[in-house]
């Protein structure tokens, strides 16, 4: 028999999860990123997931809505605009993806969970230093004072 607070653990658990989801969703839509940028930081603070299951979870939950849908919908898209997706460079991306996800995927289990989330910490400062171009900032300024 369900208690009221495990009915509310329930629904929270629910609720959290649509919204992740969606906030992963709309972001992967929007500027192609969401699953390991969103997913697996809020599946670790907000559901107390591992590293581990968090990064599992992320991209097993991109096989259908990333994988199948939103390709399909940018295919077309890019096509009516001129700009076709080249599917042959497509196929040979796949084709690294499947080897480095699953080399990647046996050396994150290898890690400890601490080292890890350094490791996916660091890879995301890396990526918004240089998407901000802080990196020619930096430079000028070094040069400026020398």
């Amino acid at each position: 028999m369900k208690t009221p607070q495990s009915t509310t653990m329930a629904t929270q658990f629910v609720i959290t999860a649509l919204l992740i989801g969606l906030s992963a969703g709309v972001l992967s839509g929007l500027v192609g990123v969401g699953g390991g940028i969103i997913m697996v930081p809020a599946l670790v603070f907000f559901m107390h997931y591992t590293q581990h299951q968090a990064q599992g979870t992320s991209l097993a939950v991109l096989t259908l809505p990333v994988v199948v849908l939103a390709s399909i919908y940018y295919y077309y898209q890019c096509q009516k605009l001129g700009t076709p997706i080249d599917l042959k460079v497509v196929g040979l991306l796949a084709i690294g993806f499947i080897g480095g996800g699953y080399l990647g995927g046996k050396l994150a289990l290898s890690i400890d969970q601490e080292s890890l989330k350094k490791i996916f910490a660091i890879i995301l400062m890396y990526t918004a230093f240089k998407m901000l171009h802080w990196d020619t900032i930096l430079l000028k300024w070094i040069k400026s004072a020398f």
